[in-house]
């Protein structure tokens, strides 16, 4: 859209009146550098790795699939105990959720079992967290960086105010640092830790369905009766889909 409403009012033409490289290097330079000062190295550079994570489809799956899981497992360790749960795990792709199952059937107390679930759960939203901080803070540090350059070309200007002439294009270049320092906020780092977060809260849910699923079958409960406590987890229209989609099992 910004290059739209660029070339509408200059035309093409007028995309070159807005690159400018001291500009780009002050700009992004600069934030770069206040974000890494603020990160360990390593989190910084999965920081950049995780643009990837927010412009493809994550793969956590979805709450109706989860439960329907965990409605299948409930439905064989009613019928066949919970060592019958083991099998089950083989074709299994969610590591947490086999996780949970091996430690089920291994007899492990409840409490113990929960804590061990939701210590692994709180490291992969610590895991999570510092990613998103790292756009969260190249959010805050691009326009900062921006006024920077900006103040650095004013300040360049008004070294030649007597030259009438270079005030406007002077003034051009000065603005546009802080063109770009709001570039990289609203148009690159602040959606990106948006998406990034609605992606964490999805798969943090996820978790705590399963955690409560399988604390639930470990415990004998009925599972209409488990089926029922996780959708309790949705929002009213995402149950009647659930339904709809046949997570259920036998009573």
């Amino acid at each position: 859209m910004v290059v739209f409403g660029i070339i509408s009012s200059g035309g093409a033409a007028a995309l070159g009146n807005f690159i400018d490289i001291p500009s780009v290097i002050i700009t992004i330079g600069g934030s770069l550098s206040s974000t890494l000062t603020s990160h360990k190295l390593p989190d910084f550079i999965n920081g950049f790795k995780s643009i990837s994570l927010a412009i493809k489809e994550p793969t956590i799956g979805n709450p109706a699939d989860v439960i329907a899981n965990i409605i299948n497992l409930s439905n064989i360790s009613r019928k066949e105990g919970l060592l019958a749960l083991e099998e089950a795990t083989h074709d299994m792709d969610d590591e947490f959720m086999k996780k949970g199952v091996n430690l089920v059937v291994d007899g492990t107390d409840p409490d113990l079992v929960r804590g061990i679930l939701e210590t692994d759960l709180l490291n992969v939203e610590t895991r999570h967290k510092r990613v998103i901080g790292f756009w969260e803070k190249w959010a805050e540090m691009g326009p900062a960086w921006g006024m920077i350059g900006t103040l650095v070309g004013l300040v360049n200007m008004l070294k030649k105010l007597d030259d009438v002439a270079t005030i406007g294009p002077n003034m051009s270049v000065a603005l546009l640092t802080t063109l770009y320092g709001s570039l990289i906020a609203n148009w690159l780092a602040s959606p990106t830790a948006a998406k990034l977060s609605v992606n964490n809260e999805t798969e943090i849910m996820l978790k705590e369905i399963t955690v409560e699923g399988l604390l639930s079958i470990q415990a004998g409960e009925n599972p209409r009766v488990i089926e029922e406590k996780l959708k309790s987890f949705l929002a009213p229209s995402a149950r009647n889909t659930s339904a709809e989609e046949g997570v259920g099992g036998e009573a």
